[in-house]
């Protein structure tokens, strides 16, 4: 009964505990959640490889500059790839690319979240990992298309923004526009027309062309990478690494990467610029070809003079930082209005200078190096809590480095200038004693938005204007647009070098406009709907005619690609509607086979005539014994032969092909037949014209079948390949030839050979004397 008693006791206190643990835990998780609303996302894209011309325009600017390599991208920021160019933007989940002339940008980019605008143009993405949670859409000027599954997607929008064409290799997706809902799977291709109402037709997928094969290699370059295995999958641009360094083991480090392809001298952060891109602010952005992964993860170690990169856990999720240094100097004192930084160490806190939470600050630190939780909370509570991001009683190992610290003017640093012309000697006495901080306090300015090349802005490519302010349909809402850099400019010189929070950034926004976007036309929930089968009135990519599309362009924009078959698929319908004279030539021999059977459908009377198509095969099958018996039956299709040559704007390919392939086959027996075979001067050279003229010729066979005689006109023929036996017969017994088979087969005209020849009276007379008395 004690037990009993003391078992209910504890069930009350420990129901209470929980109440009151409740009670506490639930302001702090809402606070908690608060706070990392003010966090920007962990991923960004890499605009990570250009070919020819292409044009940026930065989040919330009007003005297109030159694209740069290794730029960030996130919410907002555009991309235009003029004509003969592409480009390759990279996430860790996913990879996209543009064809010519095309017009592309995120309309949203979080950690859940990617939302393409594809105004123009031709994209090929490759989604490599999709969670449950995973929003990934592609939004066209007709259509919202729902990624459902990791796989290749194809994505072409019509120049007049009237068509899209949705091919799929692999995954699985839905396109929703004006109300209804198509589901697309592996191997099809769904033609969207109209944006009014949206009719869908889906066929099988072809070969891929040109800008598909590029694709393809340029994904093998990431599947069949070493480096994947040194680094977690959503680190973006690892494939880079290959071919530019090698990997070691190191005691104290793990696995380190040390570059192969750098100067003497050289250390990290030492070429490229600095841009300021929000929400994170002063971002790095590096020259080197493959100066992306070790730039925004892991973190730097001098090992025997030479750097290495030392990744992050290959388990835990990788956080994008936009820098990971620790700044000198910087604003009103330090190096006399000079700014600098050196890498951050293996081990040693990130402090970012952008508005956070103290779980995106343990993220960001765990993901990039072994590091000491503990630690990063004090440095948290240390620096962020109070407003202040001046480090205090840390030693970094990189400041005292020999070469580590760079240094440049304030202004080449604003002004995105290349920092290694620009640098600036200082002594190690004057780097000991600046003050160090995680950052630098220092405003940005319209140069430093529009990046190292603001000053080709209005003077490079850009989109048509009809591309350029081109509506979308969405499906899912998108944030608002952002807010242009004049906006915030002053706002931003308020606290130098720190970006605005979300709310900050809200409250600049009109508040009529605060929750639309112009860009984006939003659709309506969607029904299931069935589309046609087969191909679509118009087989060509959006915009132009299949015919006028060559597949073989290196990434073709839509109006100049075919239908998701390849070309050579489109061209067989084609050649079976071109007029007969042209099929001689564009139907080689090889494929004669593949039409004799099609024609013998056609051609009720033909089955003669197909014995005489093989007799070049066939020659010593007819002797003369046989021939007589053969000529009437192969003479009698010569009349329906006549027919079916007749309509051949009908049949112009089936029926033209075939005769004109059995001479093709026997070009040395036809001048054996001509000779002895045809009685008539004039027949000989009918039935010749006929088998080598397809439809020029045959209008001299037609009046040929209204002879009393026309079983010859189909011996001619054949007896190509038996010109013995119609030798043999004495010319007497040649016109007897060209009567009915009935006739033909009689001997009566052999008696008439043996008559007497009428005497004359001399002859009479002198018989008669010679007669007995």
């Amino acid at each position: 009964m004690r037990t009993k008693l003391k078992l209910k006791k504890f069930s009350w206190f420990g129901a209470l505990l929980v109440l009151v643990f409740t009670a506490v835990a639930i302001p702090k998780q809402s606070s908690a959640q608060d706070q990392d609303q003010e966090d920007p996302p962990s991923r960004v894209a890499r605009l990570g490889y250009m070919e020819g011309s292409v044009s940026l325009q930065p989040a919330g600017e009007e003005d297109w500059v030159g694209a740069v390599d290794n730029r960030p991208m996130t919410t907002g920021d555009k991309l235009w790839a003029d004509k003969d160019s592409r480009a390759e933007v990279q996430l860790g989940s996913a990879v996209i690319r543009l064809a010519p002339e095309t017009g592309f940008s995120f309309l949203n980019l979080d950690d859940n979240t990617v939302q393409i605008q594809l105004t123009s143009g031709s994209i090929s993405i490759t989604v490599r990992n999709l969670e449950n949670n995973d929003d990934f859409e592609v939004d066209t000027p007709n259509l919202a298309f729902t990624v459902s599954q990791p796989g290749h997607y194809r994505f072409d929008a019509s120049e007049d923004g009237s068509n899209t064409v949705v091919t799929i290799r692999e995954g699985e997706g839905q396109a929703t526009g004006n109300g209804q809902t198509y589901t697309l799977h592996a191997g099809q291709a769904g033609t969207f027309s109209g944006t009014d109402s949206l009719n869908a037709d889906v066929e099988q997928i072809g070969n891929a062309d040109q800008f598909d094969s590029w694709s393809e290699t340029r994904d093998h370059r990431h599947d069949y990478s070493r480096s994947s295995h040194y680094l977690a999958p959503d680190v973006v641009g690892y494939d880079d690494l290959d071919d530019n360094g090698d990997w070691r083991d190191d005691s104290n480090y793990g696995h380190v990467w040390f570059p192969n392809h750098v100067d003497e001298g050289w250390a990290p952060y030492h070429e490229g610029h600095w841009d300021w891109i929000s929400p994170w602010g002063w971002t790095w952005v590096d020259d080197s070809s493959w100066g992306y992964a070790p730039f925004h993860y892991g973190r730097w170690v001098s090992v025997s003079g030479r750097w290495g990169w030392v990744a992050g856990p290959v388990a835990v999720h990788a956080v994008y930082a936009p820098a990971l240094v620790v700044f000198i100097g910087g604003g009103p004192g330090g190096f006399g209005g000079n700014v600098g930084w050196f890498p951050l160490g293996p081990r040693e806190v990130y402090v970012p200078s952008y508005h956070v939470s103290e779980g995106y600050v343990n993220r960001v630190n765990v993901s990039n190096t072994t590091v000491n939780v503990t630690q990063v909370t004090n440095v948290y509570n240390t620096t962020i809590v109070h407003n202040t991001t001046n480090i205090t009683n840390v030693t970094y190992a990189n400041r005292s480095v020999q070469g580590a610290v760079m240094v440049v003017p304030q202004h080449a640093f604003t002004s995105a200038q290349p920092v290694a012309k620009a640098r600036v000697q200082v002594s190690p006495q004057q780097i000991a004693s600046a003050p160090l901080s995680g950052r630098v306090a220092v405003a940005p300015t319209r140069e430093s938005v529009l990046g190292a090349k603001a000053s080709t802005a209005g003077h490079v490519t850009a989109p048509p204007a009809a591309v350029a302010s081109r509506q979308v349909v969405a499906k899912k809402t998108p944030p608002p647009p952002p807010v242009p850099f004049a906006k915030q400019q002053q706002a931003l010189a308020a606290h130098p070098g720190q970006p605005l929070a979300k709310h900050e950034v809200q409250s600049l926004r009109p508040a009529n406009t605060a929750a639309s976007h112009p860009m984006v036309k939003q659709a309506p929930p969607g029904k299931p709907a069935t589309p046609t089968t087969g191909h679509p009135a118009n087989s060509g990519r959006p915009g132009q005619p299949a015919s006028a599309s060559p597949a073989s362009q290196p990434g073709a924009p839509p109006g100049n690609r075919p239908g998701t078959p390849p070309a050579a698929a489109n061209e067989r319908p084609a050649e079976s509607n071109r007029p007969a004279p042209a099929q001689p030539n564009n139907r080689p021999q090889p494929t004669q086979p593949n039409n004799r059977p099609e024609a013998t459908p056609n051609r009720p009377a033909e089955p003669p005539a197909r014995n005489d198509r093989p007799p070049a095969a066939q020659p010593n099958n007819r002797p003369e014994p046989t021939q007589p018996n053969n000529r009437p039956p192969a003479a009698q299709p010569n009349k329906p032969e006549a027919t079916p040559n007749r309509p051949p704007a009908a049949q112009p390919s089936r029926p033209e092909a075939t005769p004109n392939r059995p001479p093709a086959a026997q070009p040395n027996n036809r001048p054996e037949a001509t000779p002895p075979n045809r009685p008539p001067a004039p027949q000989p050279n009918k039935p010749e014209a006929a088998p080598n003229r397809p439809p020029a010729a045959q209008p001299n066979n037609r009046p040929e079948p209204t002879h009393s005689t026309p079983p010859p006109a189909r011996n001619d023929r054949p007896p190509a390949a038996q010109p013995a036996p119609r030798q043999t017969p004495p010319p007497s017994e040649r016109p007897q030839q060209h009567t009915p088979p009935p006739a033909a087969a009689k001997p009566a005209p052999a008696p008439p050979k043996q008559q007497p020849k009428p005497q004359t009276p001399e002859e009479k007379k002198k018989q008669e004397e010679k007669k007995p008395q």
